[in-house]
């Protein structure tokens, strides 16, 4: 077969199953044999790049890095709807159109809580795509739509122009694992899906975006160049017969039929895949849009009806404690049972001390419960005239209810974090952090193979890692005899790392990697540094008070110097290796920004941080030099701004000579 009908039907296939698995959730094909033939492909227009098209499903993620978003202006201007909060104002608009249109009749649709974009294109091919914005001016974020799966690249009917308006969103069970992956990494937790899907979609490098695998509602048609419509319905159709994933609706005429409708899909929220924060009432005919018209920030011919926050009693039974992965204890208020948009709610969040403090929560108490945001339970207020005889004030424990290690507030914070060493409540997470790239560099031993090390009771602490054998870790899921033995060759190596990485990969909190090469390189050992005092530790550049008091409170906790001494009975160096080469950067900082082509920027950071200088990620007024690679960006900008010194690589590796 010619290499260019191989790869159109290599094309065709990738892309009909692509439409099967994201927008009509009915694969036929295995994701063995999709990523298959998505290599076969990738390696054919490797060796024919002249032959790559827009459609291809290799061109979903570029690897463009942009500097900022380009204003792009609406040929069609994207509408806001008028907010309504009541059956009355619902049954007011639709008298209102009823004096006019007595037999009209209406789409009513879940509105979706995401973020509204347009997509654009072009005989066929999708060309472009931008946010709302303010409705006539939004931002080109192209190349991170393309990341979307459901969004079709090219159409079966190439009309000259078409425009589409949509609702991006993150499916909540894509939230729930990426935070939970976030937990177990310490990053920071993802507010709710909606902030998660906007901050997903105005990353700047696409790579980012794909990670989060975000979906599309299409719900309304802007343009279309050489088609003409009656109603919305007739463009929803075809819109679904272009391939794209369309917003369930009903067409309805009757107000009674309309506000069940819109009660239903309150009470359904939880069957869609995403976050809905309202229902749309919208006039289907669409001449009969254009006679009604718009206010100059409306369309009158649509409503948006807002759910309010369902709020119930019921009752504290008990306040429970749990330990999170990253050693927080969070309060949790054990309710009775109490249904609340369409979920059965049983616990409710007490967040820390402060927040039980501030509301005076108690067990016994009658409170008012709500979801915030639809998503997590929560205590509104406690009914005070409803309070039992009795009642006690609640004070969090002063140990951790798992490992009974002393607990601490944070300085910076209301949180209460377990200090030992060997919870095993953060195990999970700890494991992770000890074994990733930038701490122990044990390839093969991600969170997945982690979790089941734990499950199994082979792993309790890190050390145990280094008794591990092969013919325990090939039994485990999506591992095999080579996988395991590269996994234990790969433990084995870790053990002549250099102290900076068994520093880092202790977990110590504020002790990053460039604080523990600091550390490393200072004391020279690790029972100098067991030994330093809080003094000492304060006199080093990039370890302030905080971090010093936080390293102490390490190295005094008795679980923390059992795990010392397993670690180092199983072999591990405890010694710095790395030397200083010199001085000559001593109490400078550098910034690296832009494509750099003869090293890496940890390569760079590196020889920067072995003569005695510090490598930062932003800019300010105490930069000493920024060096720039190609496309450097608001880095450059800001360092032109402020006066600072910007060198070239060649001129950076001058500074080295």
């Amino acid at each position: 077969m010619d290499y260019r009908e191989e790869m159109k039907q290599l094309r065709e296939t990738l892309n009909a199953n692509g439409y099967l698995y994201y927008v009509l959730d009915a694969p036929t094909m295995s994701d063995y044999e999709y990523d298959h033939l998505l290599r076969k492909l990738e390696d054919l227009e490797k060796e024919h790049p002249e032959e790559i098209t827009p459609d291809s499903p290799t061109q979903r993620v570029g690897g463009k890095l942009l500097s900022q978003f380009e204003e792009v202006r609406h040929e069609v201007p994207l509408e806001s709807l008028q907010d309504v909060f009541d059956s009355g104002e619902v049954q007011d608009f639709l008298d209102k159109l009823a004096a006019d249109l007595p037999d009209a009749l209406y789409s009513v649709e879940p509105k979706v809580d995401g973020l509204s974009v347009a997509l654009e294109y072009r005989d066929g091919v999708f060309v472009r795509g931008a946010t709302r914005g303010d409705g006539r001016v939004g931002e080109d974020v192209t190349e991170n739509l393309r990341t979307i799966r459901s969004i079709p690249m090219t159409l079966p009917e190439k009309l000259p122009h078409l425009i589409v308006r949509g609702e991006v969103y993150m499916a909540r069970s894509v939230f729930e694992e990426i935070n939970a992956r976030r937990e177990i990494e310490g990053k920071p937790l993802m507010a709710n899906p909606r902030n998660a899907a906007a901050g997903s979609l105005r990353q700047l490098d696409p790579k980012i975006a794909a990670q989060r695998r975000l979906d599309i509602a299409v719900f309304n048609l802007q343009l279309a160049e050489g088609r003409e419509f009656s109603t919305h319905t007739e463009t929803i159709d075809y819109l679904a017969s272009q391939h794209f994933k369309v917003i369930p609706h009903k067409r309805l005429s009757a107000p009674s039929d309309i506000l069940a409708e819109i009660a239903a899909l309150g009470d359904g929220r939880e069957q869609f895949p995403f976050d809905i924060d309202g229902a749309v009432v919208k006039l289907d005919d669409l001449h009969d849009r254009e006679v009604i018209g718009s206010t100059a920030k409306f369309p009158k011919w649509a409503i948006a009806y807002k759910y309010p926050p369902e709020v119930k009693p019921s009752v504290v039974k008990d306040i429970v404690v749990q330990v999170g992965r990253t050693g927080v204890l969070t309060p949790k208020a054990e309710l009775e049972p109490v249904r609340l948009a369409g979920t059965t709610v049983a616990f409710a969040t007490l967040h820390n001390q402060d927040y039980i403090t501030q509301k005076d929560i108690r067990v016994g108490d009658t409170v008012l419960v709500r979801k915030a945001g639809e998503i997590i339970p929560e205590i509104v207020e406690v009914v005070a005239d409803k309070r039992p005889a009795g009642t006690k004030p609640y004070t969090l424990p002063e140990t951790c209810p798992v490992c009974g290690a002393p607990v601490v507030r944070d300085e910076d914070g209301a949180a209460l974090r377990c200090t030992g060493a060997e919870c095993p409540a953060q195990l999970l997470r700890n494991l992770t952090h000890f074994a990733s790239r930038n701490a122990m560099d044990i390839d093969g031993l991600g969170p997945a193979v982690m979790q089941q090390l734990v499950d199994s009771g082979l792993v309790k602490t890190a050390a145990d890692l280094y008794s591990l054998r092969p013919e325990q870790i090939e039994v485990l899921d999506r591992m095999g005899k080579k996988s395991a033995q590269n996994a234990v060759e790969a433990i084995a190596r870790s053990r002549e790392d250099d102290l900076w990485r068994l520093i880092f990969a202790l977990g110590i909190r504020q002790v990053g990697e460039k604080a523990a090469k600091v550390l490393a390189a200072r004391f020279g050992t690790m029972d100098a540094l067991t030994a330093a005092t809080e003094e000492e530790l304060t006199a080093i550049d990039d370890v302030g008070p905080i971090t010093a008091k936080y390293i102490r409170q390490w190295m005094d906790s008795p679980q923390s110097q059992d795990l010392l001494e397993r670690l180092r009975a199983a072999g591990l160096n405890m010694a710095c290796k790395e030397k200083m080469v010199d001085s000559r950067f001593a109490g400078m900082t550098f910034v690296l920004t832009g494509a750099l082509e003869k090293f890496t920027r940890d390569e760079a950071g590196e020889m920067i941080e072995k003569r005695g200088g510090k490598a930062s990620g932003s800019v300010s007024k105490k930069t000493t030099y920024v060096v720039a690679g190609e496309n450097a960006g608001g880095k450059l900008q800001k360092a032109q701004q402020l006066g600072i010194p910007v060198l070239t690589e060649d001129e950076f590796l001058e500074l080295l000579k």
